[in-house]
């Protein structure tokens, strides 16, 4: 991914040094995985597999930590911010491919920003059903915009705050299911109930599609590679270790949600997990905790769109350094600093699927979260396939004594599972590859007027769309 954060060398003239420890890594792994995607999805993959739907997460889960494995082998090799463009690049040499890796990122987190806003709406819509859901998710989008252009000073503390406070609905989740056992009330036969028609195999897999979207950000922390202390240690345990605590989560809430909630019903709400604490399950009130919960689900989707909507604008910023969109994506604004050229566009994209969506959810043809979080999948599995490749391609290369080596056989598996999965979900929606190409193509028209008429001042050996370009250009 194409990314401005200046080089270790720059760092350290400019005073700044590593300071992540390996326990920091771990929560910011665990922040980036434990999102709001199982707030928004858990419905769809309810509705793909019946009450058996935990398998899907934790089949899921399997795949996205191999894929972090491959993940953690290239950062110990290159500690350095660019992430997945850069391990394509050092593996393929292709700028063309480097730069289409770069912007299925930028336009899977177009479709992720558009997806979360629609959840928030509808958890919204559970405190005040009066304003439209359009309206809501526009001014909530809006609302992010404008905390971004203010500019943004994350502290360690504040990134654990607003962790603290996915995992504690989450919790509140689990706790409701152990009530629920301890009253005798439990079906466990649900939990292997695959109560659909057609192929079980398949059902599980469409519901591994839509559950992968919630294994999604772990890519996010290979980002901070350059300020991490021993990197070399700290990522491959950090890293792996922080998504399979995230997938443990994902799997106990999914088996709570399956025995306190029949699963149509599940399948048929907007805010899924809103239902669990609507059984009343608990010795309290129940309108005080679906309130509470409903602010919790806000808090956790506004968390993980907030950090969507700050990544775009710098991927934007990042590839004009690199001179391969216009030079106007590179300006930062005099007194905030922030790159609202990039911000404004973004937020216009965004913006712009939402009434599109809107649109064709009118006119009955689609489920708007289902779409754009199977267009976000979509895209970062094509990423995660290529990353998997590349790390086994770059086998033997750039190695020492410190380098971690993924397990080669699970790499394969990796592989394989990452195909099938991007696959079926294309098999399953050929529309989504509309939807993608949309997207993509923005990128492209970025990178033909900046080609036709941007300017030239690229230092001479470094190539158009080169991940290191930035750096070596002073910037």
């Amino acid at each position: 991914m194409a990314d401005s954060r200046p080089t270790t060398a720059d760092r350290e003239e400019a005073g700044l040094r590593r300071s992540i420890t390996g326990k920091q890594l771990f929560f910011y792994t665990l922040g980036d995985v434990l999102g709001s995607g199982i707030y928004v999805l858990i419905g769809l993959v309810a509705a793909a597999v019946g009450g058996a739907f935990w398998i899907a997460f934790g089949l899921g889960v399997t795949v996205a930590a191999i894929t972090g494995s491959a993940y953690a082998e290239l950062v110990t090799k290159y500690p350095q911010a660019a992430g997945a463009a850069l391990y394509v690049k050092k593996a393929f040499g292709s700028t063309a491919l480097t730069f289409l890796v770069t912007v299925s990122f930028l336009s899977a987190s177009f479709a992720a920003t558009g997806s979360l806003a629609t959840g928030f709406a509808s958890y919204f819509a559970t405190l005040w059903e009066g304003p439209p859901a359009l309206l809501v998710s526009l001014v909530f989008l809006l609302a992010l915009v404008v905390v971004n252009f203010i500019g943004i000073t994350e502290s360690v503390v504040m990134n654990m705050l607003m962790t603290f406070v996915e995992v504690a609905g989450l919790l509140i989740i689990m706790v409701i299911g152990v009530w629920f056992i301890a009253q005798g009330d439990a079906d466990f036969g649900v939990l292997v109930d695959i109560s659909v028609s057609g192929n079980p195999a398949l059902a599980v897999l469409a519901g591994i599609a839509f559950s992968f979207f919630a294994m999604t950000g772990f890519e996010n922390t290979a980002n901070v590679a350059e300020e991490t202390i021993e990197p070399h240690r700290a990522f491959p345990r950090s890293l792996v270790g922080g998504m399979v605590v995230a997938g443990l989560v994902y799997v106990l809430v999914s088996m709570a949600a399956a025995l306190t909630v029949p699963t149509d019903q599940l399948a048929d709400s907007d805010a899924a997990l809103l239902e669990v604490v609507r059984q009343g399950i608990l010795p309290f009130s129940t309108d005080f905790m679906t309130t509470l919960f409903s602010i919790i689900a806000l808090i956790a989707i506004t968390n993980t769109t907030l950090v969507t909507i700050v990544t775009q604008p710098r991927i934007l910023y990042g590839m004009a350094k690199e001179d391969v969109v216009p030079g106007v994506f590179a300006r930062i604004h005099a007194t905030r600093r922030s790159p609202w050229v990039g911000l404004l566009f973004s937020a216009a994209v965004v913006a712009g699927l939402l009434i599109a969506g809107s649109i064709v959810v009118s006119a009955g043809g689609i489920d708007l979260v289902n779409t754009l979080a199977l267009v976000t999948v979509v895209l970062l599995l094509a990423i995660y396939a290529l990353v998997i490749v590349a790390c086994l391609k770059l086998r033997g290369q750039d190695e020492d004594g410190r380098t971690y080596r993924a397990n080669t056989p699970l790499l394969v598996v990796g592989l394989v599972g990452n195909l099938a999965i991007l696959g079926f979900s294309i098999y399953d929606d050929p529309s989504s590859l509309l939807w993608c190409a949309g997207l993509v193509a923005i990128g492209v028209v970025l990178f033909l007027i900046e080609y036709t008429v941007g300017s030239r001042n690229r230092p001479e050996g470094v190539e158009r769309g080169d991940p290191d370009a930035a750096s070596r250009r002073g910037a």
